[in-house]
């Protein structure tokens, strides 16, 4: 069997999901909005999604400060991922996301209607931290 990856871009009120089945390629999957800072009620949303798709991978989007510190949202992150380990039986990986973001954000600059598709930023910042990830593990 396939290894199925998820990419996680975790905020305080959304989450962005990618997904990969090869291993190789990082897709848009969806963006999941929760009450600000219920990562309980997010965590029982992701356990279906993850079990629907098969995800034996998560890739968390980990953000670090620009000097390399760990600051109060890698923290929660962290947390995030003991919790993923302890409510699924997937392989958390955390994966450095700075500038995910402004990557998501300059990809949609370039179409046609940025504003149109301001609402997906989350899901593409995943996708570019699964991606990330998975060239990271090719080149190993």
């Amino acid at each position: 069997m396939n290894d199925c990856y998820f990419g996680l871009d975790l905020g305080s009120v959304t989450c962005g999901i990618a997904i990969s089945n090869s291993g190789v390629i990082s897709s848009p999957y969806k963006t999941i909005r929760f009450k600000e800072n219920d990562y309980n009620s997010l965590l029982k949303v992701l356990i279906e999604e993850i079990n629907d798709n098969f995800v034996n991978i998560i890739v968390l989007g980990y953000p670090l400060n620009m000097n390399n510190t760990v600051g109060p949202r890698a923290l929660i992150c962290e947390d995030f991922k003991k919790k993923l380990e302890e409510k699924t039986k997937c392989r958390v990986y955390l994966q450095d996301e700075r500038l995910s973001t402004v990557a998501a954000k300059n990809a949609f600059k370039m179409g046609s209607n940025y504003k149109k598709e301001k609402s997906k930023v989350d899901t593409m910042a995943a996708v570019v931290i699964l991606q990330r990830y998975l060239d990271t593990i090719k080149r190993s």
